[in-house]
């Protein structure tokens, strides 16, 4: 090679990494910044701090395949690099020695331990989405809760949000990353049996259950681009996979829930994002709940939460065409009622006008057809996308809406005098009762909560027989142009009385103190086991709290440190999203939630009794 090819090449190699990293930035100014930096605080979307934790693999998958393809999809696959190398700050790197690292050291041929014993399957450990764990399957006593120690931690690489819950059956335990895997893990030690890869990033909560006319077991899942999947829970060998929505902004944040053969997938998407560019025909996506055949994937039935096909509307200010009506997604796993023969969801807010009648609102369809059987709408006119927080409004709706969607299953609870109750907590503060025996009938509504776009309740609520158990976000930011948590704003824990609604318990908001990211908000799911209440909050403690009179039992710092067993740099941090799970004398929590200004983090911990 001539000397002054050397030295071209030297250059190139040297400079390569500024000159994407100039690229990036620009490219990220050009077309994310309106989202992802200050201006849109309350957006659904991680801010610049959470994204640099982040590996960039992961960013590159999210743009290239994942949950922001639609949006980058006028991209070269050389400028989505730059961009996920700009807002990393690191480079690619295989990850074939990270999935060699913690593997058990004998792989199984049979479940460690009796599928019919203790086990926590699916979202909400039962098909009314109680998040109530009785006794004999927690195997965990209010007396022993103060004892709890951690056991173990495992870590999910290049990740800044451990957002997916586990699943316990059988001893083994099956849970989806931000790495766009699905991971099979000895629920006792933490070792590795398989990991299986997936299209996007898998947040849903996984089900299990045998596989009709099989001598299989599998599992059940979705992803961040609206696939659903069937996979032997034994080995990981992928049995079928579909697609159950094609809009490019569809994606599975709940779990499907499985019942008598069919399995139900609900559908949310990320156009609220995608909508807020100016250039961006806003909208046409309808949220839906979709039946598909458990054995061999193919749907029975798709329903849509809005019935109207979303039409032109208007044009914005830039003349670009609008639509409407669309939204109404579903965040969360649907809830069976095999009395009524239906299947309840909970919808998100509308994107565009018209705003929808079933938009923020509790839907009943039938279990065979996918009738709607009857719908009960909490918020109306409540249209709105994450531009309405932005610098550039353009397509936020005339007179938008407060953003108070649903983002938590209904659970539906039979009381000791037999009645019938389907509550769920909303994110405008209020609890809702209905009766689900009178087409959806308003039972009674109490307000716990402030409300706001990220307040009021989140992510999921627990009920036993005689309360339902809510967590208050409220969780603020500070008015000074930047992405900061306020933290003297949001929290506080509440047990309602199911029959009347009035509070029976109550924890007062636990102050941050100096900690730094930090809010005493409750965006967490709850969970609850006879006695106690779990409950884990941005500031990254989880606690446990007596049912009785709210008594502080236990409490964990998860914001540290840990050396995972599968040998990835762990860190835990603000606690979102899913819920403890408690089975077999053990809890697992996730730690690490980047978006929202929260500390990232990116382990899964789990604890069990230690010795007096």
């Amino acid at each position: 090679m001539r000397p002054s090819l050397v030295v071209v090449a030297m250059l190139i190699w040297c400079c390569a990494p500024a000159m994407a990293q100039q690229e990036g930035a620009a490219l990220y100014a050009s077309h994310c910044a309106q989202c992802h930096d200050a201006g849109s605080a309350q957006s659904r979307v991680p801010g610049r701090s959470a994204m640099q934790g982040m590996s960039f693999d992961h960013v590159l998958g999210t743009l290239t395949s994942g949950s922001m393809a639609a949006m980058a999809k006028e991209r070269s696959d050389e400028e989505r690099r730059a961009i996920a190398a700009f807002v990393t700050g690191k480079t690619a790197a295989g990850d074939a020695a990270i999935d060699a690292q913690g593997r058990c050291a004998q792989q199984v041929s049979a479940f460690p331990e009796p599928l019919d014993g203790p086990r926590w399957n699916g979202w909400g450990v039962d098909a009314g989405n109680s998040r109530f764990q009785p006794a004999d399957m927690a195997g965990l006593t209010a007396e022993e809760v103060p004892r709890l120690r951690l056991k173990w931690a495992y870590a999910f690489p290049g990740a800044s949000v451990s957002f997916a819950p586990p699943t316990i059956v059988g001893g083994l335990l099956f849970i989806g990353g931000t790495d766009r895997k699905v991971h099979a893990l000895d629920a006792r030690s933490g070792c590795t049996l398989w990991t299986l890869p997936t299209d996007a990033a898998v947040r849903a909560a996984i089900s299990f259950a045998p596989l009709p006319g099989t001598d299989q077991f599998a599992i059940f899942f979705g992803d961040l681009r609206a696939n659903a999947y069937a996979v032997n829970a034994l080995t990981g060998t992928l049995i079928w996979k579909t697609k159950v929505e094609e809009h490019p902004a569809a994606r599975i944040t709940g779990a499907p829930t499985l019942h008598s053969g069919v399995l139900y997938v609900p559908v949310s998407s990320l156009e609220e994002a995608a909508g807020s560019q100016a250039s961006y025909e806003c909208c046409t996506f309808r949220g839906s709940v979709v039946a598909l055949e458990a054995v061999t994937g193919k749907p029975v039935w798709q329903a849509y939460t809005i019935p109207e096909v979303p039409h032109p509307t208007s044009k914005n200010t830039r003349g670009t065409q609008l639509f409407g009506p669309s939204g109404a997604a579903v965040w969360s796993a649907p809830t069976i009622d095999p009395k009524r023969n239906a299947v309840y969801v909970a919808t998100s807010n509308s994107y565009s006008n018209p705003p929808a009648a079933t938009a923020d609102a509790i839907l009943a369809f039938e279990l065979a057809t996918g009738k709607l059987l009857w719908k009960q709408q909490a918020t109306p006119k409540d249209a709105f996308i994450v531009a309405c927080y932005g610098a550039d409004r353009t397509n936020c709706p005339d007179e938008h809406g407060p953003d108070h969607d649903f983002g938590q299953s209904p659970i539906l609870v039979t009381l000791r005098d037999g009645r019938r109750v389907l509550a769920i907590a909303q994110k405008s503060g209020v609890v809702h009762a209905l009766d689900p025996d009178d087409g959806g009938k308003i039972l009674w509504q109490t307000r716990v909560g402030k409300g706001g776009a990220l307040g009021g309740s989140e992510w999921g609520s627990a009920a036993d027989q005689d309360r339902i158990y809510v967590a208050n976000s409220d969780v603020r930011f500070l008015h000074d142009g930047t992405r900061r948590l306020d933290s003297t704003q949001g929290g506080g824990l509440f047990g309602l009385d199911l029959a009347s609604g009035k509070i029976a318990m109550e924890v007062s908001p636990v102050a941050c103190g100096d900690r730094l990211q930090c809010s005493p908000a409750l965006s967490a799911a709850v969970s609850l086991i006879p006695g106690v209440v779990f409950s884990g909050g941005v500031s990254g403690f989880l606690r446990a709290y007596a049912t009785a009179d709210g008594k502080l039992l236990w409490e964990f710092d998860t914001a540290r440190d840990y050396t995972a067993v599968n040998g990835v740099p762990a860190h835990g941090g603000a606690i979102d999203g899913p819920g403890p799970v408690i089975a077999g004398g053990m809890l697992y929590t996730n730690s690490g939630y980047g978006q929202w200004s929260g500390v990232a983090g990116n382990v899964l911990l789990a604890f069990e009794v230690g010795k007096e």
